[in-house]
């Protein structure tokens, strides 16, 4: 049970999508929580979580996201717009989805969560949300910038052809602690083994693809996230850390908050934005006592 099975299904748009699933042979697990990562992360960023305390009560499926881990890249021609990950999750959930349904987002993956929740309130018992209200408030008079810089780092990209290349496992952890500092070094061990892939040349690469590093042409615009959020009926969690590096302002975090009818805000001690790595028991407990009513 604590021990994820590596699975792959064909999405209606032909990528096909990995997945890791907890309880996949268990049919009296009849209530799955969808673990959606976050931006650059991948599946296996829920292990901990999974196995301090959520494995065995819940059939867990955990995405990789489209052009992230080992599910498909977009391919030639193609960029990562948001709303393709709701068309995902719908199929993810129609694929394997059992009597009941809940979300538990982070971070980018918790806007995910949300966003298909407003869009299909009726098909979610519960959400959670961890750090996943989403990125500064956008200005218009920025877009067009935006979008000149979205097509020249784009160009600049596919003329790259790839990402950068690291000599060692210990090499490719120790690039993930300069962003997240305090994740221990077994856990970015751990975390550079499953999220790299080795070349031809005895380098490893991270897996998610380098169009991921290029903005958005897209604004995040408050507003029209909050007329979604609106839409959100069931029981929700929003769940901050305490030492996150990702803060609002007082009132930016209480307008953002109060879009939803039925939401419970909390803190997480002793953590960062990466909650699931820095307290992956303190959090599998609150998950638990959440999604278990």
């Amino acid at each position: 049970m604590l021990e994820p099975q590596s699975r792959r299904m064909s999405l209606s748009t032909g990528l096909r999508y990995h997945f890791l699933e907890w309880g996949g042979d268990d049919p009296t697990l009849d209530h799955t929580v969808v673990l959606i990562h976050g931006f650059l992360d991948l599946s296996w960023t829920w292990e901990a979580v999974a196995a301090a305390g959520l494995a065995g009560k819940y059939h867990l499926v955990a995405p990789d996201l489209r052009g992230h881990g080992d599910s498909d890249r977009v391919g030639a021609g193609g960029y990562y717009h948001f709303m393709d990950y709701l068309a995902d999750l719908q199929d993810l959930i129609d694929q394997v989805g059992r009597k009941r349904v809940s979300l538990v987002g982070h971070s980018m993956g918790g806007s995910v969560a949300a966003y298909f929740t407003g869009v299909y309130p009726t098909r979610v018992a519960r959400l959670a949300m961890l750090e996943g209200l989403g990125p500064p408030d956008g200005e218009w008079a920025s877009w067009p910038d935006r979008i000149s810089a979205w097509i020249a780092a784009w160009k600049r990209t596919r003329e790259r052809g790839g990402s950068k290349r690291y000599h060692s496992l210990e090499e490719a952890a120790a690039r993930l602690r300069t962003t997240d500092p305090k994740m221990s070094l077994e856990l970015a061990r751990r975390i550079a083994e499953v999220s790299t892939v080795r070349g031809d040349d005895g380098r490893y690469q991270f897996k998610h693809d380098p169009l991921h590093l290029t903005p958005s042409p897209q604004l995040f615009m408050v507003d029209g996230a909050m007329a979604l959020w609106r839409r959100i009926a069931c029981p929700t969690l929003l769940v901050d850390a305490q030492e996150s590096e990702f803060r609002y302002s007082p009132e930016d975090a209480l307008r953002r908050r109060s879009a939803f009818a039925n939401a419970r805000h909390v803190e997480i001690a002793d953590a960062g934005h990466m909650m699931q790595r820095h307290q992956p028991q303190l959090l599998a407990t609150l998950l638990d006592e959440f999604l278990r009513h």
